[in-house]
């Protein structure tokens, strides 16, 4: 059982960055693919960005190419993800998860889940 903890969110400006970090424990975090999903309110979860285990592929949603990064740390159990340039339609709570079923944008693959942690970007 892998337990996953969202942490770095809050409030900034637009135009601004932010670094969310997901500590894991429980498991075998290098076995695990990765994957960083969004919620905002009234809204179905929406993918974010995945990464390998061995953090040498990883895959945007269109919306935040060029502006986030996906990255690991398999020494250190954590997943980042770095948020620049934000907008305020990228508000919402954010999720980490963990997969053992390869790199995928389907939140339905993955396995298990954090607890999220709320950004708001204000304009």
């Amino acid at each position: 059982q892998v337990q996953l903890v969202e942490s770095g969110g809050g409030l900034v400006q637009a135009g601004g960055s932010l670094r969310l970090s997901c500590a894991a424990s429980g498991g075998t975090f290098s076995s695990y693919d990765m994957g960083w999903f969004r919620q905002a309110p009234g809204k179905e979860h929406q993918f974010v960005a995945t990464i390998n285990r061995s953090g040498g592929y990883t895959y945007y949603a269109e919306s935040v190419k060029g502006r986030f990064t996906i990255s690991r740390d398999n020494a250190k159990n954590t997943v980042y993800l770095q948020m620049n340039s934000l907008k305020p339609e990228d508000t919402a709570v954010y999720y980490c998860a963990a997969t053992a079923r390869g790199t995928t944008i389907v939140p339905g693959w993955y396995d298990y889940w954090g607890q999220g942690t709320q950004v708001t970007v204000s304009s």
